[in-house]
């Protein structure tokens, strides 16, 4: 098969968001922010990345947030993201239809939704 892994998500954000990105994503998920390349910086957004996740939030003029379509990122001490997220007041919702307490969905400030699975290890 050619297609070898993912390389990267990226999903939409409103003009001049980054720095609710920069808490969301760098601060609460704790994705490192990475500098975006200089021919694409002045279109605004920003880039989170570790070895093994690359998120890149992109300007959409129009945006809409993705409330259906989304990444699943396999977490590592899910109960404790779980905590840190809903003590800075984002809203953690269990999924029901597997109600095994592995999987939860939140939304990042800009309405894009999220799935966070626990990585059973």
């Amino acid at each position: 098969m050619p297609i070898l892994r993912l390389d990267h998500v990226q999903l939409a954000m409103p003009r001049g968001g980054e720095d609710r990105a920069r808490a969301f994503y760098s601060g609460l998920l704790q994705i490192p922010e990475v500098p975006k390349p200089a021919a694409l910086a002045a279109r605004g957004g920003a880039w989170f990345e570790s070895r093994d996740v690359k998120v890149h939030l992109g300007v959409d003029p129009e945006f809409r947030a993705a409330r259906k379509a989304h990444p699943a990122f396999l977490v590592r001490g899910l109960p404790e993201l779980v905590e840190r997220l809903r003590t800075a007041g984002v809203d953690v919702v269990d999924d029901d239809a597997i109600p095994d307490g592995a999987r939860v969905y939140v939304t990042d400030p800009f309405g894009n939704r999220l799935e966070l699975v626990a990585d059973g290890g």
